[in-house]
């Protein structure tokens, strides 16, 4: 037994529960992947003909199998954005300005008559340094309403202040960026960093699914006299393939919503619940910049990590509460 737990020392990913458990179901999935595949061309004698004649058509398709699961790997292998981080970046960040700024000033001395003058670098850096521990205080303080309370936007567990839009998972025991949700199949949160490769993963797996359902009955169409046992495995998996891109469909489209009105499951879901969002009209969407602007951020500018929104004045809501009249349509009011 003390052998056995030595070895498992060796695998960090099977050595804790929780990490062999997330091991262990990304095993399945690429497992579940493989034997729709394998049935595919175990049971199709005749796919494998038509293969060697045009290779190109199942090419394809074995290239966007391989590109799901890798597309799968990354976004569970990519950080959703933790508050955490961005604060230290932006210390980081503060701290290396600074750095350069006393670099800049040399100490002098300067005699004018009997005055002299003298800068201490010591000092100087500790000036410096010391007035960039609140920046992050500062920055997060700017993007809520004038009056608010450091204790209203502080995390109770991570004791650090929550820029709008973050929320502490309980699962990850870190505050997101922008959170949407705790993804189990990827082990992971899906927040500002991530929901980009969410996304297309969601968009790839949908396109893989479709394309084997239609394998899978266009093998059921051609095959009438084959062994009833290899028939009743085909409609077992293509059943099971069906309720899988059922929901698959829902949650593409329920994403691509999301994206298009620039909200979160979380903000969607618990509306009533989310300070800043409990006193506006169910049909205003505060973070919205319009269809177009929503969608390239979301796609383009997604790569800069740690993007953070202030929340909307009262004059904005009052004019995203506004309804569309023909003028605004006309003039792209919904995209713009």
């Amino acid at each position: 037994m003390v052998a056995l737990c030595g070895g498992l020392s060796f695998f960090p990913c099977v050595s804790d529960p929780a990490r062999r458990s997330a091991f262990c179901l990304k095993l399945a999935l690429v497992m579940l992947h493989l034997t729709y595949v394998a049935v595919l061309f175990g049971f199709d004698k005749e796919l494998i003909h038509k293969t060697k004649e045009g290779p190109w058509y199942m090419a394809v398709y074995l290239l966007l199998l391989v590109a799901t699961l890798a597309q799968y790997f990354i976004t569970s292998g990519s950080s959703p954005g933790y508050v955490l981080d961005a604060m230290r970046a932006m210390n980081e960040t503060d701290a290396s300005r600074n750095r350069e700024t006393i670099t800049s000033i040399q100490p002098a001395s300067s005699k004018n008559g009997s005055v002299v003058i003298t800068i201490d670098r010591n000092q100087l850096e500790k000036n410096l340094l010391g007035s960039g521990t609140t920046s992050w205080e500062k920055l997060v303080m700017d993007m809520y309403p004038p009056g608010t309370s450091v204790r209203s936007v502080t995390c109770t567990y991570c004791n650090i202040m929550q820029p709008p839009r973050a929320k502490h998972c309980h699962d990850c025991d870190k505050c997101i960026l922008q959170f949407d949700h705790h993804c189990v199949w990827l082990g992971t949160c899906v927040g500002q960093g991530n929901h980009c490769r969410f996304w297309w993963y969601i968009c790839s797996e949908t396109a893989l699914s479709l394309w084997t359902g239609t394998l899978y009955i266009q093998y059921l169409k051609s095959h009438v006299l084959k062994p009833w046992w290899s028939y009743a495995i085909v409609i077992l998996l293509l059943a099971a393939l069906s309720v899988c891109l059922f929901f698959l469909l829902l949650l593409l489209l329920f994403h691509s919503y999301l994206i298009l009105t620039n909200q979160t499951t979380y903000e969607l879901v618990r509306r009533r619940r989310v300070p800043y969002l409990r006193n506006i009209p169910e049909r205003v969407f505060p973070f919205s910049k319009g269809v177009c602007r929503n969608s390239y951020e979301f796609c383009c500018a997604g790569s800069s990590m740690y993007r953070m929104e202030p929340l909307p004045t009262a004059q904005e809501l009052e004019e995203k509460s506004r309804p569309y009249t023909c003028s605004d349509v006309s003039a792209c009011r919904c995209c713009c």
